[in-house]
């Protein structure tokens, strides 16, 4: 609805003036000024009535049905001041699709189709139709609010995203260094940067091509600010499936964990991590092989790579198939040896939870030693939740390995640890830890036989 105050009656101005200069004859004339007190009268009701019809008329355009429908702009459901339209035919107030356009969205908001460009074309009939509108109606608009220049895309920005484009593919090692440190910082500081991506098929493989398939030694900080380019695309919702299915980019991120600088290589974790947050990129992921690489710089333990790697690695095991391929690769070991060391344990704990679920990961623990790890992390932790996961995953042992009971009765026995979590741990917690407790207290089935 139009707000209050958008409109501006016009006729009272020169009623005042007139009002104005009546007074001032009066007052500065003594000898005739008495001539002009009828006729200031009659202008002073012609103001209160005019006065009247403004706010009549102001008080109606608060009303949804005070201006045609079409005039008013699909985003903010207000009458439009300056109608442009987008790739797809609709038209928008331009503050209102600047404002969309700039928080990353690439997306016409009326039909959902993807924006084949972001060019704002000003809509001059629909421009000409509400200034008539208005016009006859005896209202004006204010002009209309505008981002400033560096918030707007342009289409001079559009010759220059793909100028940039053109440098990476230069022979220049300077020029492409200089372009793509340009294209991490464009794809960073304006959201909207990002979505010039979707517009051109063959910009991510250009954006690769320096990347992709090479087997030798690339220059660090070319390959760093490539890669961090990539996950600035990927954070938009709209190009995460885009990104994800372009051939090269899983390869370019997998070599990149393997041979990058600790910072390439956090990057590329989490640019994997934020991919996955598509259902169907998480078996895309998966089937590439990205776990081995993910598993193996968690193990590396660098503190700055860690919560990327343990992030993409959950995010990855929540589809099944996953599970199966991160125990393959040794995951369990990893995770319980940072565990151990207690090393970003609330992650890691939550990782080996999801894949105790895997038979051959219970079976992978029993051998580790998981139990008296997992025992001595109740006791020592103040954490209600990485309790519930010590407790979930000692369940699910005891259910599928009967040689970890006298373990655990031992611990129970000595410490009180499982009638403790019964007792004072979370909803889930106290049915795992009792279920625990019935299932090693609960005397030995014999078999007689003749």
């Amino acid at each position: 609805m139009a707000k209050s105050g958008v409109f501006e009656k016009d006729p009272t101005q020169n009623l005042k003036k007139e009002l104005q200069k009546l007074v001032k004859a009066i007052i500065e004339d003594e000898e005739n000024g008495f001539g002009f007190i009828d006729k200031a009268t009659q202008t002073l009701k012609d103001l209160k009535d005019a006065r009247k019809q403004t706010s009549v008329y102001c008080m109606n355009l608060d009303d949804t049905v005070s201006f045609p429908p079409e005039f008013s702009c699909p985003l903010s459901n207000e009458i439009m001041r300056d109608p442009v339209i987008v790739s797809t035919g609709k038209t928008y107030d331009r503050c209102s699709i600047q404002k969309w356009l700039k928080a990353g969205n690439r997306t016409c908001p009326k039909t959902q189709q993807v924006l084949s460009h972001t060019v704002l074309t000003p809509n001059h009939l629909v421009r000409d139709m509400i200034t008539q509108w208005c016009k006859n109606r005896g209202v004006r608009l204010p002009s209309s609010l505008q981002y400033s220049n560096e918030d707007v895309l342009t289409e001079a920005d559009h010759n220059r995203f793909l100028s940039l484009l053109k440098k990476l593919a230069s022979s220049n090692l300077f020029e492409q260094k200089e372009a793509a440190a340009t294209l991490r910082s464009l794809t960073k500081k304006v959201p909207s940067f990002r979505a010039f991506f979707g517009e051109y098929n063959d910009s991510i493989p250009k954006l690769l091509a320096l990347l992709y398939g090479i087997k030798g030694e690339i220059d660090p900080d070319l390959q760093e600010d490539l890669i961090t380019t990539l996950l600035n695309l990927s954070i938009l919702d709209s190009n995460k499936k885009l990104v994800a299915e372009t051939p090269m980019v899983v390869p370019v991120l997998l070599h990149a964990l393997r041979s990058g600088t600790i910072e390439t290589k956090s990057n590329a974790a989490a640019t994997l991590f934020t991919l996955s947050a598509l259902d169907s990129n998480k078996s895309l992921i998966g089937k590439a092989g990205a776990l081995k690489p993910l598993i193996d710089l968690l193990n590396e333990g660098h503190e700055l790579a860690l919560k990327d790697a343990a992030s993409a690695i959950f995010n990855l095991c929540i589809v099944h198939e996953n599970k199966s391929r991160a125990v393959r690769e040794g995951a369990v070991s990893v995770l319980l040896n940072k565990i151990n060391d207690r090393v970003q344990v609330d992650e890691l704990l939550a990782i080996l939870a999801m894949l105790s679920s895997n038979q051959r990961a219970i079976e992978d623990m029993g051998d580790l030693g998981a139990v008296s790890c997992l025992l001595s992390l109740i006791k020592e932790t103040t954490c209600a939740r990485n309790k519930e996961n010590c407790v979930a995953i000692l369940y699910t042992i005891c259910f599928n390995d009967r040689t970890k009971w006298k373990e655990m009765k031992e611990e129970e026995n000595t410490f009180g640890t499982l009638s403790e979590l019964a007792k004072n741990g979370t909803s889930r917690a106290k049915r795992k830890a009792n279920g625990i407790l019935d299932r090693i207290n609960r005397p030995f089935n014999r078999t007689h036989t003749a």
